[in-house]
């Protein structure tokens, strides 16, 4: 059972969907082949599961404010061209690999495990269960620098250049439209002034 998060403004607009995961982190607990839960998987869960492997759906998750991402599955295509005879593999195994300095979480990373994943090629029941490990270790990463990841692979650009030729384009284009504008208006008005 998931608990559905209030989401803000943003998110709703962003289209994000944010639910509470099941997932006990403790700080600085380490887990082995925890136990998340056991589940019989219908042929409709079976099939929207190979759908969104196929997709290359992935998950998002947060934990203390920073973001993690994970597939859920891949397709092993071996030199196949159809996708009727692709494999299809779903993740079971989740392993977390957190870092702290002191008592602040720094960092934190995701990694599936893609030799404890389950066919799902053909679309059957199935019974499986779901799995997560959790690994703590010591990093000498100041807490205020913990974001610095992520910035350096953002979109934005690193230096604000100043695009020269597009501000000198822009100005002689109003200067040519507003005096091609105040000689139609003088060749109107000219009779009236006269």
């Amino acid at each position: 059972h998931v608990t559905e998060k209030k989401e803000y403004l943003g998110e709703v607009l962003n289209g994000d969907r944010l639910v509470d995961a099941p997932y006990q982190l403790d700080f600085r607990v380490d887990k082995e082949s925890e136990v998340l839960c056991k589940k019989t998987l219908s042929k409709e869960d079976v099939a929207k599961f190979k759908d969104a492997v196929l997709k290359d759906y992935y998950f998002q998750m947060y934990y203390d404010d920073l973001p993690i991402w994970g597939f859920i599955g891949k397709v092993e295509k071996d030199d196949q061209t159809d996708p009727g005879e692709f494999r299809y593999l779903l993740y079971k195994h989740i392993h977390f690999d957190i870092s702290y300095n002191q008592d602040r979480v720094i960092e934190i990373n995701v990694q599936t495990d893609p030799n404890l994943a389950i066919d799902i090629s053909e679309e059957k029941e199935i019974e499986t269960e779901f799995l997560y490990s959790v690994k703590w270790k010591e990093t000498e990463i100041p807490f205020d620098r913990r974001m610095d990841k992520f910035s350096q692979s953002s979109s934005t650009p690193q230096h604000l250049e100043i695009h020269w030729f597009s501000i000198i384009n822009s100005c002689v284009t109003v200067v040519l439209l507003t005096g091609f504008l105040a000689t139609i208006l003088m060749r109107v008005l000219k009779n009236d002034f006269v």
